[in-house]
């Protein structure tokens, strides 16, 4: 879970919604395939093959782009090639300090979309052929040029703001940049619905009528406040279902792809709002907000002491962090935390899902129509609904549909004698 966004489902929009997907989001409770577990009753035969299918020919490819990149960037931040190639790439634009910090830093980011471009383009193949994906290549062409452009907006002043702070102290110099890192993660949560999320899709206001009524009862009901319920055109690209809350304060929305409001009943669609209020209640952007300002502040020290040890200096061919020619090792050191980071964050992402979908069934009270939703929603996304414990472990930022439908049986039969007391 970041701090901006918070989602509902095991889909996503965009490619790194499917490659999280792909990795497992909402993975089950086993290890290996477990063809010897009972199979969940809610699903057929074929669906339950077929979002295994899916995950298995996706996680290969998946997980391969992952390791190539981080290979690819070790590679770089821990030999010298990392130092000649920002040095060739300063020197393509003039050879100052200045075009050396800038066109460093654009070669990185063009390497690791190149490396990445392969495996990418495979898992959308795939994913073309489970009937996933609506988009062109052109347009997906198109949606890579955003993302890049988006990543250069903010890796560029980013680094000059970091070598700035280096020449300044190479030994002090991620105290400063620690706290930038704090505030530039708050200033991404109220900027990150009206900025960035309009780059990838069109959002409109969700027309008056019935639904928007019965949306607008569960947010009174919950005491919660939303500046709109806007709908994502999503089916541009995709066929998954999903909706999502993001932002607060006055930035924050609920968000509904048109997939599901033409697809599931309006029970469901309030099933999924409902979850999203309860991510609101709990003020989860908030927390998330705070969280990854603070988880931003301290990678950033471990950052500043890690590449400060000599051996890595050494290896990298660079004489201390203050030259331009650190910026591959300064990579190569934030990528190995990100990598050790995911799986916290996917535990933590977890179990505030599940809070979620508890808060979902005490503000509508029912379970049949939550469980439908969620079968829904697994058919619709082609989701393994019991994948590898190992996936869960190290990817998954929801609970598997099994684990989601079996939760929502379990409140039903403690919410049973409650509701008894109540007529009586």
């Amino acid at each position: 879970m970041s701090g901006t966004t918070v989602g509902a489902n095991d889909g996503d929009t965009g490619e790194d919604g499917q490659r999280s997907e792909a990795l497992g989001d909402g993975a089950g409770a086993r290890l290996g395939d477990g063809h010897d577990a009972p199979a969940p009753p809610d699903f057929t035969s074929e669906q339950l093959a077929r979002g295994r299918a899916l995950r298995r020919r996706q996680v290969p490819w998946t997980l391969g782009g992952r390791l190539a990149g981080l290979a690819v960037t070790l590679l770089l931040g821990l030999t010298p090639a990392g130092a000649h190639l920002v040095h060739a790439a300063g020197s393509l634009l003039g050879g100052s300090w200045t075009a050396r910090v800038l066109g460093g830093t654009a070669a990185l980011v063009l390497v690791g979309q190149l490396v990445g471009l392969p495996f990418g383009a495979r898992v959308r193949v795939i994913r073309v052929e489970y009937g996933l994906v609506t988009q062109g290549w052109a347009g997906w062409a198109v949606d890579l040029l955003r993302g890049l452009a988006l990543t250069l907006a903010f890796a560029l002043p980013g680094a000059l703001g970091v070598f700035a702070l280096t020449g300044w102290s190479t030994r002090w110099w991620w105290a400063p940049a620690a706290g930038a890192a704090a505030l530039l993660t708050v200033a991404l949560s109220f900027l990150f619905p009206l900025v960035i999320e309009p780059v990838f899709n069109r959002f409109t206001p969700l027309p008056a009528g019935e639904l928007r009524r019965a949306l607008l009862a569960l947010a009174e009901r919950d005491r919660v406040r939303v500046r709109d319920v806007l709908v994502a055109d999503a089916s541009r690209r995709t066929t998954a279902l999903n909706a999502y809350v993001s932002g607060f304060g006055a930035t924050r929305r609920i968000v509904a792809y048109d997939t599901l409001l033409t697809t599931a009943a309006q029970r469901e669609v309030e099933l999924v709002v409902a979850h999203e209020l309860g991510h609101v209640v709990h003020r989860d952007v908030l927390r998330g907000t705070v969280l990854g300002a603070l988880g931003a502040a301290a990678a950033v020290a471990v950052l500043g002491l890690t590449a400060a040890l000599h051996p890595l200096q050494h290896a990298a061919g660079v004489p201390d962090l203050a030259d331009p020619r650190a910026l591959p090792l300064l990579a190569a050191v934030a990528a190995v935390l990100g990598a050790l980071g995911g799986p916290p964050q996917a535990a933590v992402s977890r179990r505030i899902e599940a809070r979620a979908d508890r808060h979902a069934l005490e503000l509508t009270r029912d379970p049949e129509q939550f469980i439908a939703m969620q079968r829904r929603l697994a058919v619709a996304n082609v989701a393994d609904v019991q994948p590898p414990l190992i996936l869960e472990l190290l990817f998954a930022t929801h609970p598997s549909t099994a684990r989601r439908i079996a939760a929502a049986r379990r409140w039903a039969v403690s919410a049973a004698p409650a509701a008894g007391m109540e007529h009586g």
